[in-house]
């Protein structure tokens, strides 16, 4: 059988019966399934499931252990890939950056204990759930047979935590020492001056306010909580704010923004500070993967829907390529990143009922789109 990453081969039905005779009745097996806090599975040499603990079955939500074995971890748990391929766990395109997969199958080559975040999508009751697992595969010999013992985590809600807490200090805390610096400012001035400062108080305390809006609506996977809210607007008036939030942006520091002369005007009526969110998230992820000294583009186009292009250099492997949007998955390894391109797809398509997507390659560097299917007008 195909494969694009581990071995598609599983134990015939006799090897397996024996496989899970032996783990089941083997003491020190059984003493660790009893005593041992967290989820913890048994795997044979094909990355099949011979033996598992209760916390493991109540996360899964199955009562009968017996239905789990011979499934790999993927099949178990309902992972969304796990059957792409007939090779079932492990052999799509997916699984080489799946965190489990590649836990077991390097602990196999190398012989010794391995530990690597998981994310997976998983169906569950007819919906799709993200799942962020630590997971740490060790092998172990018993009676001369290799078996793998697998430790899993659920760190979903501290990851979840994690990227709120990153989001709150990178995006808010600028915000509000806006605030106060204008405050501070007010002291000085009269007249126009003063009243000049008073509406940019009002329109960032309005913009702090949509910002909580959401990181509550964040904090609540599957549920959307985020109230739209339309209003008339230009693109001139989009690149306006975004030129304003990257003159200080420690992403952008060193580095270029290029804004084209020539770019349309074109009217919309849509939640200005959510499209502002989306194309800062891609303009911020641009700067990040850009070195110093480089430039970032942005530019908007005006066919049936209005786009808002954003490019850079950097190219995006084929295996990151298929999870960029997914949740708490991410490249840099910083905890607590992951929410970034998740938020674009959730906002952007959830909630302005438009499209993200991204093209990237080694001949035109990586662009990502908003595009908003409005009926939008020309200035």
């Amino acid at each position: 059988m195909e494969t694009h990453f581990a071995s598609p081969e599983r134990a015939t039905p006799g090897e397996l019966y024996r496989d899970i005779h032996e783990a089941s009745s083997n003491p020190i097996v059984d003493g660790l399934l009893k005593t041992v806090g967290g989820l913890i599975a048994v795997l044979n040499e094909h990355r099949q499931i011979l033996a598992v603990n209760n916390a493991l079955l109540d996360m899964i939500g199955i009562e009968d252990p017996r239905s789990l074995l011979g499934l790999r971890p993927g099949e178990a748990i309902g992972c969304i890939h796990a059957h792409e391929m007939p090779g079932g766990c492990g052999t799509s395109r997916y699984c080489s950056t799946c965190g489990a997969a590649i836990a077991i199958v390097t602990s196999l080559s190398s012989n010794g204990p391995q530990e690597q975040k998981c994310v997976a999508t998983v169906s569950k009751d007819g919906k799709q759930i993200d799942l962020c697992l630590r997971v740490r595969a060790c092998p172990i010999f018993l009676e001369g047979t290799r078996f793998v013992l697998l430790f899993i985590q659920n760190i979903t809600l501290e990851e979840s935590w994690a990227a709120l807490e990153w989001a709150f200090f990178h995006d808010i805390s600028s915000t509000i020492t806006a605030i106060r610096r204008a405050s501070e400012l007010m002291e000085f001035r009269d007249g126009e001056g003063k009243n000049r400062l008073a509406r940019q108080i009002r329109q960032m305390s309005h913009h702090l306010t949509k910002e909580v809006d959401i990181q509550r609506a964040l904090s609540q996977p599957g549920q959307q909580t985020y109230t739209s809210e339309a209003q008339d607007f230009t693109t001139h008036d989009v690149l306006r704010e975004l030129q304003t939030i990257f003159a200080g942006h420690s992403a952008a520091k060193n580095k270029i923004l290029f804004f084209p002369e020539n770019i349309p005007c074109v009217l919309i009526k849509s939640d200005l500070h959510l499209v502002l969110r989306v194309i800062t998230n891609m303009l911020t992820n641009a700067f990040e993967a850009t070195p110093e000294g480089g430039t970032v583009k942005i530019w908007a186009g005006h066919d049936q829907d209005l786009t808002f292009h954003v490019w850079s250099r950097q190219v995006i492997s084929d295996d990151v390529a298929r999870r960029v949007f997914q949740r708490h998955y991410s490249t840099k390894g910083d905890r607590g990143r992951g929410i970034g391109t998740y938020a674009m797809k959730l906002f952007g398509e959830g909630v302005l009922g438009g499209k993200v997507d991204f093209t990237t390659s080694e001949a035109d560097g990586t662009t990502f789109r908003l595009s908003l299917p409005l009926p939008n007008k020309s200035c």
